[in-house]
């Protein structure tokens, strides 16, 4: 639950700081703005993200599915760097 709701402060805080709303974050209206969004709707944004794991010669290769532009968005309003995300993609490990 704290986690959650330092992401809610996190975010609100820096749209409020940058006076803006962010738009996108509803499904069926993605031109309706909040300056206030939810925890919840928030990560629901992430969701249609994917993992693809390849072995290929005893090594695993990662893939990630590209962040649209209200992903790296919500991203920059936590305060994290977007290679927080692109580092995972094309990275090899050598499984155990």
């Amino acid at each position: 639950m704290r986690v959650l709701n330092l992401l809610e402060f996190q975010v609100r805080h820096n749209l409020e700081k940058e006076k803006e709303k962010l738009a996108g974050l509803y499904v069926g209206n993605p031109k309706r703005e909040t300056a206030r969004p939810t925890a919840e709707i928030l990560l629901a944004a992430f969701k249609e993200i994917t993992l693809l794991l390849m072995e290929v010669k005893n090594e695993v290769y990662a893939h990630l599915t590209a962040l649209s532009p209200l992903q790296k968005r919500i991203l920059a309003l936590l305060g994290f760097p977007i290679s927080i995300y692109t580092q995972l993609d094309g990275q090899s490990f050598t499984p155990e």
